[in-house]
């Protein structure tokens, strides 16, 4: 059997600066970046992506970023294919990969092995569950997936109705919940020996820093962004359409709700989200964990540093072949 890729991974919830100590830690260990953010691989949604810089690419390389147009669907199996070619190709050129995002089910399943089998679809199943939600509201579509599997309730938004409607069409055409059938997928060995270090504080801090965040990218320009995205079609698309930040701020570009209103529905979306974001973090195992706030980022970069060297077997190796 292969050695494992060795991969440095830093997840935490929105706002947290993963991709400011990713960033250092790169410069520091001599790795280059893979974008754990399921919109950032869309050209063209930056600024409400926090996408890295110019200049911070030119720092250091980053992968799995402006990869796709916005009418493009992008899922998690596809995550997982063009993440572990990333990490193959980093690590054969003697780098370290540096996994940085915060889309949890990507995350989870890229360290797991792998995403189960695809599920069967069905339109006219999937049309009753849609047509149920446009009579009896996203509410209550959520609840009825709530009742079935809570597992998977409690990761997607009662307003992210794709998802929820892709989970209750598992259960329609198998009979087995999308949990149940994800655990019972997670069969291959993993590729990564990975070195987890998960940012983390107290709730209320992490509310403060997505406000500002947000407005920082108001006075960035988010709203020309958006106002150009949607010009592109952004609404009709299958999956950057779901993009948090982006979404929330139609009504008022259509002229249906004031901005103060749309700003506080996405502030308060992303708080929802990083929440959500808490479900799938819980279940990966974090060799470190760092507060947010206790010192700088050069701090929390030399803490990485004496862990790693502390932990002797997780050294850049050449990948011969394929794991497994």
């Amino acid at each position: 059997m292969a050695a494992r890729i060795p991969l440095l991974v830093v997840i935490g919830p929105t706002a947290s600066g993963k991709s400011a100590l990713a960033l250092r830690l790169a410069e520091e260990l001599n790795g280059e970046i893979l974008s754990g953010d399921s919109m950032q691989v869309y050209r063209g949604m930056d600024i409400g992506t926090a996408k890295p810089t110019a200049g911070e690419r030119v720092r250091v390389p980053h992968h799995l970023i402006d990869i796709l147009d916005i009418d493009a669907a992008f899922s998690a199996a596809d995550f997982v294919g063009l993440a572990t070619a990333a990490a193959r190709d980093v690590c054969r050129r003697g780098r370290l990969p540096i996994l940085a995002g915060g889309t949890g089910l990507y995350i989870e399943l890229l360290l797991s092995g792998g995403p189960a089998p695809t599920a069967p679809a069905d339109e006219k199943v999937r049309e009753a569950l849609y047509a149920f939600a446009r009579r009896e509201g996203n509410d209550a579509l959520w609840a009825r997936l709530a009742a079935l599997d809570p597992e998977t309730a409690a990761a997607a938004h009662p307003n992210n109705v794709k998802r929820v409607v892709r989970a209750l069409e598992i259960y329609e055409l198998t009979g087995r919940t999308k949990s149940e059938q994800d655990k019972a997928g997670r069969f291959f060995e993993p590729l990564f020996d990975p070195f987890v270090v998960r940012l983390g504080g107290e709730r209320e801090t992490i509310y403060a820093r997505i406000d500002r965040r947000f407005d920082r990218m108001l006075s960035d320009g988010l709203l020309d962004e958006a106002r150009a995205l949607y010009a592109r079609g952004l609404a009709g698309t299958p999956t950057a359409s779901q993009a948090i930040g982006y979404k929330e701020l139609l009504p008022f570009l259509c002229g249906a709700e004031t901005l103060e209103t749309c700003v506080e529905t996405a502030k308060r979306a992303s708080r929802r989200y990083a929440k959500r974001q808490e479900t799938y973090f819980n279940r990966i195992p974090a060799d470190l964990r760092l507060e947010i706030g206790d010192g700088s980022c050069e701090t929390s970069v030399n803490i990485v540093k004496n862990r790693l060297t502390a932990r002797r077997s997780h050294v850049i190796i050449e990948d011969k072949g394929e794991p497994g």
